[in-house]
């Protein structure tokens, strides 16, 4: 056992397994034509399933494949379960991580590690069917696209994550530049140079769609059928989809400042006409202000002006920390543990 630098600078163990038979060709290829990478978290009755699965959609489709399970900080056997597979096929990569770092980050520990011409990303609870991708890879090449996503549209979905979906879509259509239609799932086929491009980021908080408007605009969506989860209950609450919008909103735009600053600007507009109708209402109006009421109208006008402006100035000073902030967090993106079957370093 050896160990090496992750492509966070985090020290982990790589673990090579001997291979016989016509398993040892499968190790020698370098560059199969696809790399499926699936973050794995509290899965382990799903992954066995899965991987036969995958076996079963594209052998059939004559596509050459490795697979690379990310085990990230299950407490469950999962990576028990991901151990057991790798030392039954050499093509099957598993990576350990050290603790749970998000489906983003452990998508990204992936990504790196992937030797295809092109990457899959999907989940580790077979609703994204294996049998959709030839359908993914044949629309990609006609269409020339660097990215497609697999769309699917759950049946029987609650309410709150169907409206969180729209949120999400027209939000990063706002902030990101996205695609107007295009919808982002964690199903998606990439060109390898895309893949590259994206995993040259190594901050702590990782949204891949963002990643991707930042490096093409070749992008499009292919429905896709919706299959029930083989196991288990789903680990995507609603505080984890707010978590990854924040990253999507915060992390990779500054536009919300923006909109601080211009909604700054307009309370401080607004109090500033609001002074002017007070001093003309004292002027022409006298008879409107009781012996009472001196003062309260100027004490409004100053907060609203005061509060705008402080808007105002917060929002220009966040555009300078938002932006320093993105550029220089050296959080660790992932730390790993260990590595089965790991692949050769890339050239």
């Amino acid at each position: 056992m050896t160990s090496c630098l992750s492509p966070s600078n985090s020290l982990c163990e790589n673990e090579m397994k001997p291979v016989t038979g016509s398993e040892s060709e499968s190790s020698l290829e370098l560059s199969p034509e696809l790399s499926i990478v699936i973050p794995v978290y509290h899965s382990e009755s799903c992954l066995e399933p899965l991987l036969e699965r995958i076996h079963q959609a594209l052998e059939a489709a004559g596509l050459s494949f490795e697979v690379i399970f990310v085990n990230d900080g299950s407490r469950d056997g999962s990576w028990r379960v991901i151990s057991e597979l790798c030392r039954r096929h050499a093509h099957v990569i598993g990576v350990n991580h050290r603790r749970n770092f998000g489906q983003e980050n452990a998508t990204m520990t992936g990504m790196r590690l992937a030797r295809g011409t092109y990457v899959v990303t999907m989940d580790d609870d077979l609703q994204n069917d294996p049998f959709d991708i030839p359908a993914l890879l044949a629309t990609l090449q006609e269409k020339e696209l660097d990215v497609i996503y697999g769309f699917m549209r759950p049946e029987n979905e609650p309410f709150w994550k169907r409206f969180g979906r729209e949120v999400n879509n027209r939000t990063l259509e706002i902030l990101l530049d996205k695609p107007k239609g295009i919808r982002f799932t964690s199903f998606r086929l990439m060109r390898a140079e895309v893949v590259q491009d994206i995993t040259f980021y190594e901050g702590a908080f990782p949204f891949i769609d963002a990643l991707v408007t930042q490096v093409t605009t070749q992008v499009a969506h292919l429905p896709v059928g919706h299959r029930p989860r083989h196991a288990g209950v789903s680990n995507f609450t609603l505080l984890k989809s707010i978590q990854t919008w924040m990253r999507g909103a915060i992390s990779f735009s500054v536009l919300p400042l923006r909109i601080v600053t211009f909604v700054g600007l307009f309370v401080a507009l607004l109090g500033l006409l609001a002074a002017a109708l007070v001093v003309l209402d004292k002027l022409f109006r006298p008879e409107l202000f009781g012996p009472y009421d001196a003062g309260w109208a100027s004490l409004m006008v100053v907060m609203l002006i005061m509060n705008g402006l402080e808007m105002c100035f917060i929002g220009i000073l966040g555009e300078y920390v938002g932006r320093s902030h993105v550029l220089m967090t050296r959080r660790p993106q992932a730390v790993i543990a260990k590595v089965l079957n790991a692949p050769p370093p890339k050239a």
